[in-house]
């Protein structure tokens, strides 16, 4: 599946990447897919809550081969 947007997340510490992962959904049609690449080690626990009170389905969140986190999230 090819994400509508891609976010690099990749040095901001907690809250910034949930901030501006919600700013980018806010850009894009209900069912369009983002892609974001996190490092901060609470990105996969802080996107998991986040999709739970927003609605929006967290499809994947996995840990890439450099240690980074790979979050897709499919808008509500």
């Amino acid at each position: 599946m090819q994400p509508d947007l891609h976010l690099d997340l990749s040095g901001l510490n907690c809250p910034l990447p949930i901030l501006r992962a919600k700013k980018a959904l806010a850009g894009l049609s209900s069912g369009q897919v983002l892609s974001a690449i996190a490092t901060d080690p609470g990105a996969p626990k802080d996107f998991e809550a986040f999709c739970r009170q927003t609605g929006n389905a967290l499809l994947a969140s996995s840990t890439t081969e450099d240690g980074r986190f790979l979050l897709v999230i499919r808008r509500k």
